[in-house]
C-alpha cells in the first residue's frame, strides 16, 4: 500500500491572529484573522495554503477547522473542499482542542488515515521542496509508524519569536530524519543563537502522522480531553457545552514537547518558510523578494 493511498491533509485555520490586526485592517478595512486576509496578491493565505497542497491530497481528503465566529469569512474560501470536510469549532481554545476535534472526525472517516497537519497563516517560498517534504515525511511515518514526523525548517537567523526543536540522533530506515531530544519555545535570542548553533530547527508546525497513534498519544496526556471530545459528533451545538468545559492548550507546547521520544523530525534546508506572524517578518520575506509592500504606512504588531 503506497503510504499517501490513506494520506489526509487537516488545515489549521481557528487562530484569532490578533498580532496582525492593524496590518489586517489596513488591507482589508477590519481587523481579520491574517489567514483570510489577502495580504500579498488575490488570494488569502488560508487560499494559498489549499491551493500549495492540492497537488499532495486530493480534495475529498482535505479537512479544515475554522471558528463559529469567522464562518462568514472561511466560508467562501473553503468551497473547493467538500462542506461536510470543514470543522466548525465554537471558538479558539489554542491550537489543542480544534487539532484533537479534527482527528477524532477523522479517526471516524478513516480508521487507518495518516494525516498532515498545515497551518493556513504560513507562508513557504519554495512550494515545490515544501510538497516534496511533505510526501517524504508520508514516507517515513510508513516507515516508522509509531512516531509523529515533524517538519523542521533550517534556521537563517537566531529568531526569538519561533519554537525550536532539538534534533538527536538519526533513525534507521528510509529517508533522513532525526530523533527530537527537546523543544524550546521562543527562547531568548542569545538562547535562540545556541541552539541554532546546537544543530537546532525552527518548529515550522507542519506534521505527519498516523491518526490512530496521534489520538493514542493524546490520550496518554490529555486524557479527560479527549474523553470529553471523542463521545461527541464534531459539530458546533454539539461542542459547545463540551468546549465551556475545555482548558486552553498548546499542541506543540503542552503535547509534542512531552512526548519527544514519540517524535521525529524531517529536517529542511530549502523551503523559505516564516510564519509571518509580525508585520516585520512578512515585510523581511517581501525585501528578499525585492517586492515593495502594497501598504506604505509603517506597523508594530499588536500584543
Amino acid at each position: 500500500m503506497a503510504p499517501t493511498e490513506h494520506l489526509w491533509a487537516l488545515v489549521l485555520a481557528g487562530g484569532d491572529g490578533t498580532r496582525l490586526q492593524a496590518l489586517t485592517r489596513l488591507i482589508a478595512g477590519a481587523p481579520i484573522p491574517k489567514q483570510y486576509c489577502r495580504i500579498l496578491g488575490d488570494r488569502s493565505l488560508l487560499e494559498t495554503t489549499l491551493a500549495r497542497i492540492a497537488p499532495l491530497v486530493p480534495q475529498e481528503r482535505t479537512l479544515a477547522i475554522v471558528n463559529r465566529g469567522h464562518f462568514p469569512l472561511a466560508g467562501p474560501q473553503l468551497a473547493a473542499i467538500p462542506a461536510s470536510n470543514v470543522v466548525v469549532q465554537p471558538r479558539n481554545l489554542d491550537t489543542g482542542p480544534g487539532l484533537l476535534v479534527s482527528l477524532l472526525a477523522l479517526a471516524r472517516r478513516d480508521a487507518a488515515a495518516t494525516v498532515a497537519v498545515f497551518p493556513s497563516d504560513h507562508d513557504f517560498r519554495d512550494e515545490a521542496a515544501f510538497r516534496r517534504h511533505v510526501a517524504r515525511m508520508a514516507f517515513l511515518v510508513a516507515a516508522h509508524p509509531e512516531r509523529i514526523a515533524l517538519l523542521g525548517a533550517r534556521p537563517d537567523c537566531p529568531e526569538s519569536g519561533y519554537g525550536y526543536i532539538a534534533p538527536g540522533r538519526p533513525l534507521v530506515g528510509p529517508g533522513e530524519a532525526f530523533r527530537v531530544v527537546a523543544f524550546h519555545e521562543k527562547p531568548a535570542p542569545a538562547q535562540a543563537a545556541r541552539i541554532m548553533g546546537r544543530g537546532g530547527l525552527w518548529n515550522s508546525f507542519v506534521m505527519v502522522g498516523r491518526v490512530a497513534r496521534m489520538l493514542e498519544l493524546v490520550r496518554e496526556v490529555r486524557p479527560a480531553d479527549v474523553a470529553a471530545l471523542a463521545a461527541i459528533p464534531a459539530e458546533p451545538d454539539a461542542l459547545g457545552a463540551a468546549y465551556e468545559r475545555l482548558a486552553s492548550w498548546n499542541f506543540s507546547r503542552d503535547f509534542l514537547a512531552r512526548v519527544p521520544e514519540h517524535l521525529m523530525v524531517a529536517r529542511a534546508d530549502d523551503l523559505g518558510w516564516s510564519d509571518w506572524g509580525t508585520p516585520e517578518a512578512i515585510e523581511r520575506t517581501l525585501a528578499a523578494l525585492r517586492v515593495v509592500p502594497p501598504w506604505r504606512v509603517p506597523l508594530a504588531a499588536t500584543a
